[in-house]
């Protein structure tokens, strides 16, 4: 079978916010399923579904209690087969969140580990003994604030937690844990699923010796988990034993693939990209955040794109702008006077010409901003113990707003778990039927790129043009596509002999120049020379 991932438009649904079906304000499966044709629709290739296993959704599922069991808000496992079969009839691969490096303390395994140093799963959790002084292991802090160890009366230890204290940290030295954690994985493949997103994928090992992470001193922000350098609590080399056994697994699966979560930015994060996918034996792709902070300049995903190509020949990446992790791209890179549906277009016409496999996140193809939340609105754990300075999650995780007319947006008939507000019900899905809408060209965006060869398997050079324009080629064989987009505002004429435009190009070419209006894109046939 065809590695349909290589070239793959994957599009991120945030499972509690995009369809309600029972009226208890939480989407579920069965809204999934009925909301299946929209994203079809926009020609996508596959879906991938934050986590719907059995939780006590201290942090929206991502500490996992049961890790074959769908959560009961979610619906139930027939709601999760009806889904996958729907998703397969219209052509959509299913993708689901894999949380491995950490469980719910609710967890039977956690509870069984906590309660005693002897059983079967004492050592299925890192635990440590105290300092002499009853202090902490070591100095590891947890990424949702304070230290990263948490103690434990029962057995007189302290046990590791990179997030919340209520997600303990599985300890996959253990062959064991191992074991457990591939045969939760062949469960879901044995019931159809097409891959895994990877939680945290190079959180899994830590420093055996558990040593003191050094400072960072590049950073003295409001987040306290960045002023260490955490080399010694994740990005361990032993990561890569595991993970070839997880390629082992995937591979008896014909089609499946793996997608890992790098959270890591800049030479850290690349290194590890090209390590994690490298060689054909590991993840099939890396997932990163290069792309996810507020650096919007041709350099910068330049620099990205080159540095991964660079150090990874044979690996593959996946990028994204906006997932439930981050503030919105159209509101993290739109300035005062900017126009956000422009930003949009431009934003999506620059993604889906990149190399690799793209993720769009539910809503971005409504060019919807980042929700401004009140302090008594929260959920999300860092916004409710640090707010204001720390605004959290939850702005980018609101419902989907798909009738601007009905209420709750048609999100929901009840009260919704986060708030459906009006600069998001003025770009519900009802109100974006033109042929102009964000909608309509997302859809032929998306089109282009699956008609054109070079931007699903081609090579990539980029072209040396000053700020504010990206301009890159694509070739595959004798097929070359020329790629060019304005990252400013203001309108930039460059010289182009003998430039082909491609629709849905924004731009205009006449007498050997080209013209792109502000947040302007173009696709040019061929590789015609270009100069400021």
């Amino acid at each position: 079978m065809q590695e349909w991932w290589r070239d793959a438009v994957i599009y991120q649904i945030y499972p509690r916010s995009f369809q309600d079906s029972n009226g208890d304000g939480i989407g579920d499966l069965i809204g999934i399923t009925r909301r299946l044709d929209h994203v079809a629709s926009l020609g996508v290739d596959a879906i991938w579904l934050s986590p719907i296993f059995t939780s006590p959704m201290k942090d929206m599922g991502y500490d996992v209690a049961d890790y074959t069991g769908i959560d009961p808000l979610f619906g139930t496992m027939e709601d999760f087969d009806a889904m996958v079969a729907r998703a397969h009839e219209l052509g959509l691969k299913v993708i689901i969140d894999q949380v491995l490096s950490h469980s719910s303390d609710q967890h039977p395994w956690f509870a069984e580990s906590r309660a005693s140093r002897e059983g079967d799963k004492a050592d299925w959790y890192v635990w440590a003994d105290p300092k002499p002084d009853g202090t902490p292991p070591n100095n590891w802090l947890s990424v949702f604030g304070g230290p990263a160890w948490e103690w434990e009366p029962r057995r007189r230890q302290y046990y590791l937690h990179n997030f919340l204290t209520e997600q303990p940290d599985l300890n996959l030295w253990n062959p064991a844990v191992q074991d457990a954690l591939l045969d939760t994985m062949r469960f879901w493949l044995e019931r159809g699923v097409d891959g895994f997103r990877l939680d945290t994928v190079n959180y899994y090992f830590h420093h055996g010796d558990l040593r003191d992470n050094p400072p960072n001193p590049d950073y003295r922000g409001p987040d306290a988990y960045s002023w260490q350098r955490h080399v010694e609590s994740r990005n361990q080399p032993d990561n890569i034993a595991f993970l070839k056994r997880m390629r082992a697994l995937t591979d008896e699966y014909e089609g499946r693939m793996m997608v890992g979560e790098v959270g890591d930015q800049g030479e850290t994060g690349i290194r590890i990209m090209a390590e994690y996918t490298s060689g054909g034996d590991k993840l099939h792709m890396c997932y990163s955040f290069e792309m996810l902070g507020r650096t919007f300049t041709a350099a910068h995903f330049r620099r990205c794109i080159e540095e991964v190509q660079n150090s990874a020949a044979d690996g593959h990446s996946c990028w994204s702008f906006s997932n439930h992790d981050v503030v919105r791209h159209v509101t993290r890179w739109q300035t005062e006077t900017s126009d956000p549906d422009r930003l949009a277009r431009l934003s999506a016409a620059m993604l889906l010409s990149f190399p690799g496999t793209i993720c769009l996140y539910q809503g971005e193809e409504l060019a919807l901003p980042e929700t401004v939340m009140e302090r008594h609105e929260l959920t999300d754990p860092p916004a409710l113990r640090y707010w204001p300075e720390i605004k959290g999650r939850d702005g980018c995780r609101t419902p989907m707003p798909w009738d601007a007319q009905a209420p709750q947006g048609g999100f929901t008939d009840a009260a919704p778990w986060l708030p459906v507000k009006a600069p998001q019900l003025d770009r519900a899905v009802s109100t974006q039927g033109g042929e102009d809408s964000t909608l309509a060209a997302y859809r032929r965006l998306i089109a282009f790129r699956k008609a054109q060869e070079p931007l699903g398997h081609g090579t990539t050079e980029f072209l040396d043009l000053s700020e504010p324009i990206l301009a890159f080629r694509r070739r595959k064989g004798d097929e070359v596509l020329t790629c060019v987009f304005n990252l400013g505002e203001t309108p930039v004429t460059l010289q182009a002999d003998s430039a082909e435009l491609l629709d849905p190009s924004d731009a205009e070419a006449s007498h050997g120049t080209l013209t792109l209006r502000g947040h302007g894109f173009a696709w040019l046939q061929g590789a015609p020379a270009l100069s400021a």
